[in-house]
């Protein structure tokens, strides 16, 4: 789920209207709140509501029940950082096809779009091609006649034919884009030695570095207790999924520890290779996931410094 996220122009976000359902979804350590949260800190920067099993309200199609969960999911999101106003919150039945498509006479009331026209309503994004080439592996594979095909989406510059050969959905392809999924066949690189969370990059302009250490703005947002020296939880960046610490030396006046609500500039250790990246020069990867207890616990809003493994 991860993976998929980070690599996303638009988020769907599928909320269960029932009753019960939703007050779980949207509780403390509930899915739809999680869900947001990483959807804003991986970089998702739209968004779609959709007010799933509206045929299972009490009574059925209800719009107080839409209305209800239209405001609460709003001002969560409003915290996390969305702007709910450009938010489409579309009331759906999956079950019985209500606005998936087409307009539903269950819910006329409703004026909006269905969530088809929603999803053709996204913008595209602006695409950094004018940058040098970032591309996080999300999966590598050995096909027969090719050898090692390496598999991910271009964040940054470009690839194309003479750097290696580059194919999407099985068309080759003169050049690929930041925004598209693509595999390139690597030679004398076995499979073993390419892992999900690697980054391809141009040797000859700014390449990728792996990451002795790094510096961000830290913000603790689902945490039990405190946060001190050496806590080594999941960093989710990019497709990377990598243990940090925290390094524990004073950075401005550094607190022993961090606790719920807290913001701070923590430095931290990556206990296994990974390629981070300033958020200024590369935000897709200069923004990550803090993950323990299988629950995101911090998000890193910006890294702001990287220091660079030494050869």
């Amino acid at each position: 789920m991860i993976t998929g996220t980070s690599q996303a122009d638009c988020a769907v976000l599928i909320i269960d209207s029932t009753t019960g359902g939703f007050e779980a979804g949207i509780s403390k350590d509930g899915q739809t709140r999680e869900h947001a949260l990483l959807a804003f800190t991986l970089g998702v920067k739209q968004m779609i509501c959709c007010c799933n099993k509206m045929d299972a309200t009490t009574p059925k199609y209800s719009k107080a029940r839409y209305d209800e969960i239209v405001k609460e999911v709003s001002s969560y999101l409003k915290n996390v950082g969305y702007n709910p106003d450009k938010i489409a919150f579309v009331p759906i039945s999956r079950f019985e096809w209500d606005n998936m498509i087409e307009r539903s006479t269950n819910l006329d009331r409703y004026k909006g779009p269905t969530l088809l026209e929603a999803l053709d309503n996204i913008s595209e994004p602006k695409r950094p091609s004018d940058k040098p080439l970032r591309l996080p592996l999300q999966d590598v594979y050995k096909i027969g006649g090719f050898g090692t095909v390496p598999v991910g989406r271009v964040e940054t510059g470009f690839i194309k034919p003479g750097m290696v050969s580059v194919e999407m959905h099985h068309e080759a392809l003169q050049e690929a884009l930041p925004g598209d999924n693509v595999g390139f066949n690597v030679k004398n690189v076995s499979v073993k030695d390419i892992k999900r969370g690697f980054v391809a990059s141009n040797s000859k302009d700014d390449p990728a570095r792996e990451a002795a250490k790094f510096t961000s703005q830290v913000i603790i947002m689902n945490h039990p207790g405190q946060i001190g020296n050496g806590y080594a939880p999941a960093l989710d960046c990019h497709t990377s999924h990598i243990a940090v610490k925290r390094s524990g030396k004073e950075l401005e006046k550094e607190p022993k520890f961090l606790k719920n609500g807290d913001a701070g500039i923590v430095k931290m250790l990556p206990t296994k290779p990974m390629v981070v990246e300033t958020f200024t020069q590369y935000p897709p990867l200069g923004r990550f996931a803090v993950r323990d207890m299988r629950q995101t616990v911090a998000v890193g809003a910006k890294v702001t410094k990287v220091t660079a493994k030494k050869k």
